[in-house]
């Protein structure tokens, strides 16, 4: 063995020591995008199957992937340095944000708080803006007058209103949501045709505490286990959009205050 292969081999080593302990499946996938082999990591039989489990082949297919991006190139094995270079930086500046207080529905700390570690996205390094109103709606043509009359009323009252579509932030999309509904003060959520989307960003949102305004154009389209929360209903016509942006700024007014 060569001491540029003793070297690499070393840092492949170095690497999987935090990628076994450390990695979630949004770093794998970053990661697939940063070296341009998503294919590797959608198509691997294991890995992620491996990585939900926590079963104990975990170990071995983890370092076969790497091998396998490293043996692509010494760009690869740079890059894959970088990231996690990145993500040790994040973790012993940022450790405590994963049970920070994010909750905007309480007014203060409660005695009995949920420290959490999600493995489908990572905790944003962002703090919770007091002015920011997200939207969980289908992003489809027919619901722009809906989005219209809620950027309306925002527009109004001063508030910083976002959809995911509005943002780019992450390679992956449901980061980008998680980000919006973890920096917002509340969430608008549109059950109109059920769209599993919405409920689960809906149980996203509830989840970190936020205050959840529904709307919908059908009040049957709201799961049955949240029909006791309140929710606007309009007509997606000019007369039931009217009607909807009145209701919807009596409400944010208030949360808003």
């Amino acid at each position: 063995m060569t001491r540029e292969t003793k070297q690499r081999t070393a840092r492949l080593f170095a690497l999987h020591e935090f990628v076994r302990a450390y990695f979630t499946k949004a770093d794998w996938f970053r990661v697939a995008y940063l070296t341009d082999n998503v294919d590797l990591i959608e198509d691997h039989p294991r890995l992620l199957r491996s990585l939900d489990f926590r079963d104990d082949d975990y170990d071995g297919n983890s370092l076969q992937v790497l091998s396998k991006l490293i043996g692509e190139g010494t760009s690869n094995l740079t890059e894959l340095e970088r990231y996690v270079d990145s993500r040790k930086a994040s973790l012993s500046r940022y450790a405590p944000v994963a049970s920070a207080f994010v909750s905007t529905v309480q007014t203060r700390q409660p005695e009995r708080v949920v420290t959490f570690a999600p493995d489908v996205f990572s905790i944003p390094d962002k703090p919770v803006e007091s002015n920011m109103l997200s939207v969980m709606m289908p992003f489809e043509g027919r619901f722009a007058g809906t989005y219209t009359a809620i950027r309306n009323v925002c527009a109004r009252l001063g508030i910083d209103c976002r959809r995911a579509d509005d943002i780019w932030d992450n390679s992956i999309l449901i980061q980008d949501v998680f980000d919006l509904i973890f920096t917002s003060r509340a969430v608008i959520t549109d059950f109109t045709d059920r769209n599993p989307n919405v409920f689960y960003e809906t149980g996203v949102a509830h989840t970190l505490g936020k205050i959840v305004i529904p709307i919908t154009q059908s009040v049957s389209d709201i799961p049955f286990d949240l029909r006791h929360h309140r929710a606007l209903t309009y007509l997606p016509n000019s007369e039931g959009l009217t009607k909807l942006e009145m209701d919807l700024e009596k409400k944010l007014a208030k949360v808003f205050a």
